[in-house]
């Protein structure tokens, strides 16, 4: 028997995100860009661990990436 695994979309964790961007956001832009590059790896690698399809986890942390970069502008008062 054989099951397709659907990640629950990550964009729609927000509290996450924004817990992400708020941390990044003490940070100067080298750690900063470092420490959101290191969290989408840590997800990268539970996703694979659950078995879900690379094109998937692809999307997802595209989305993902998008969302705390856009939380961490905000935070930093440049958007």
């Amino acid at each position: 028997m054989t099951a397709t695994v659907f990640p629950f979309p990550i964009l729609r964790r927000h509290g996450f995100v924004q817990k992400q961007a708020a941390h990044a956001a003490g940070m100067n832009t080298d750690a900063s860009a470092r420490y959101v590059e290191h969290q989408i790896q840590v997800q990268r690698e539970a996703m694979r661990r659950r078995g879900i399809a690379e094109n998937l986890i692809a999307r997802e942390l595209r989305l993902m990436e998008s969302a705390i970069r856009r939380e961490l502008l905000q935070a930093t008062g440049d958007a």
